[in-house]
């Protein structure tokens, strides 16, 4: 086994760190460089990267690939797509990237894999477009016009995030015969109020637990059941109003789920990478099959060019590269995603558990204690709103955060002004970008305020409070349109980001021991072994 070395004692990062002291000059020299903007934009499977306004030069980019390679960053990607058992503490293979892969020739994880991948995908998404066109009844004999997904974690946060952002396809798309529901919270709040305006003889539950024991979901389920049978239901007529998703089938099938209507996860499914399994089955019932395999098609693609595409030109690994220099050389303890399309509203708190989930950790996979930060807090909303609440933070706070700014170049909503609205749009965050990279200087608010009719005694008084340091950095992804094949593109993007900046750090991504600690305590709790 090869010898574990601390990120720190690498040369490239201890060239970096003096790099970092140099120091570097601010953002309003460096975004001149046109030279220096073409070598900072990245495209790949649809989306466009525009680096040019992170704080780097190009030393600065030499160096952190070298870390990069340095660190096996590509070694351990090619790892993974082979299916080696990368997640050390739980002895399993990562293979999220077989479940939109799976019709590749020769592929590196084996064709038995895809065969099984294969076989499931189209299990789900035949039991979805029979839900979508009618064909599925209720104990009554009236067709199922409802669908609630129960779920919580990557058992919700994908496909509703997902079912949102796609929600503008055309009509044809995303008219289906029945209408979709997602409930994660175990508030009885929140799923009252989803059955509220629901009847029993037209409802099916989707159970989304990989291990059939999630507290929360499992605490829903039961209240499903009873709900269902207060309705009407007779009881050995359940089962055409369930369905789940699970790796433990039989413990599926002894809690009355039908067999034909069981979908299986794999052990080296994560929940937060689940979205391109039979998770996805809402997703399918929401925007058909054929909407859903552009999205896993989206997302090979880019999965195709981070595994082949060089240092100077791999979208995932540059966006990684940057979040280091941001996290352990310029000290950002935040990182802030600001989608400018309301699509994509659920975004943030998807790659909230993608980013913080996997990079959360204290230890390095050979179980030392971390010395350098791992991931940051990561936060964010819809960037328009946000412009009008805490962007102010952002431009004059007295710490720096880092931006990611998502764009959608085209889109559509029926309106006749549609096309002035995504004008708008895209000029705020354009702008926004600018306005943190460049700031406004003491004597350049000085003379706006002066040349504004004010006093030069009242204008040297507010200038301070109206001046704006600026050189906070960000990065532009762009998309052409919001479409399944982009989206999933995108997903895989930050996938893949988050897989390098593990490798750098040197800790395992794929587990999450916080999560079962806060499980296993609420266990106990429940069966009297601890104290309240």
């Amino acid at each position: 086994m090869t010898r574990f070395i601390r990120p720190e004692h690498r040369h490239a990062w201890q060239l970096l760190q003096t790099l970092v002291d140099g120091p570097l000059p601010h953002l309003r020299d460096l975004l001149p460089d046109t030279q220096r903007h073409a070598l900072l934009q990245f495209h790949a499977a649809g989306l466009t990267l525009d680096a040019s306004h992170q704080r780097v030069n190009m030393t600065v980019m030499q160096a952190l690939r070298a870390l990069a390679e340095a660190s096996g960053v590509m070694a351990q990607a090619r790892a993974m797509f082979r299916g080696d058992a990368i997640n050390s503490t739980e002895n399993r293979a990562v293979l999220h990237v077989a479940l939109r892969g799976s019709d590749q020739a020769d592929p590196p994880w084996g064709t038995e894999i895809s065969l099984a991948v294969s076989a499931e995908l189209n299990r789900y998404c035949s039991f979805a477009e029979q839900l979508r066109a009618g064909e599925c009844s209720g104990f009554s004999g009236e067709r199922i016009t409802d669908v609630v997904n129960m779920g919580i974690g990557g058992s919700d946060l994908g496909p509703r995030m997902a079912t949102e952002a796609l929600s503008q396809l055309d009509n044809a798309l995303i008219a289906p015969a029945v209408r979709l529901h997602f409930v994660s919270n175990v508030d009885a709040w929140s799923l009252a109020t989803t059955l509220a305006p629901l009847h029993a003889a037209l409802t099916l539950f989707v159970v989304q637990s990989k291990t059939f024991t999630t507290q929360e979901t499992m605490t829903l389920y039961a209240s499903a059941r009873r709900w269902l049978l207060d309705g009407g239901c007779p009881p050995d007529a359940l089962h055409m109003h369930l369905a789940a998703v699970t790796s433990r089938s039989a413990l599926a099938h002894a809690q009355g789920i039908n067999a034909s209507r069981c979908f299986s996860l794999w052990d080296w499914v994560g929940g937060r990478y689940s979205l391109w399994s039979a998770i996805g089955l809402p997703l399918v019932v929401a925007i058909g099959r054929d909407a859903y395999l552009q999205m896993l098609q989206g997302a090979h693609a880019m999965d195709r060019h981070f595994i082949q595409a060089p240092g100077e030109h791999n979208m995932p690994l540059n966006l990684a590269l940057l979040g280091i220099w941001n996290r352990n050389f310029l000290g950002t303890s935040t990182q802030h995603i600001a989608p400018y399309h309301s699509a994509l509203g659920k975004l943030v708190a998807f790659l909230q558990q993608q980013d913080m989930e996997s990079n959360g950790k204290r230890v390095h996979i050979d179980g030392s204690a971390c010395t350098v930060a791992t991931t940051p807090v990561m936060w964010g909303g819809l960037g328009n709103d946000g412009q009008h609440a805490y962007f102010q933070l952002i431009h004059q706070g007295s710490q720096m955060v880092p931006i990611d700014f998502i764009g959608v170049r085209q889109g559509h909503a029926g309106l006749p002004l549609s096309a002035k609205h995504q004008r708008v749009v895209q000029l705020n965050m354009q702008a926004q970008a600018q306005a943190l990279a460049q700031g406004r200087t003491g004597s350049e608010t000085l003379q706006v305020l002066e040349a504004s009719g004010l006093a030069i005694d009242e204008a040297q008084r507010l200038a301070p409070h109206r001046s704006f340091p600026g050189n906070i950095p960000s990065s532009t992804l762009w998309m052409d349109s919001l479409t399944p094949h982009n989206l999933g593109a995108l997903i895989a993007l930050y996938e893949h980001k988050v897989f390098c900046q593990a490798a750098i750090w040197g800790i395992n991504a794929f587990d999450q021991w916080g999560v079962e600690l806060g499980k296993s305590m609420a266990l106990a709790i429940e069966g009297g072994s601890t104290g309240a």
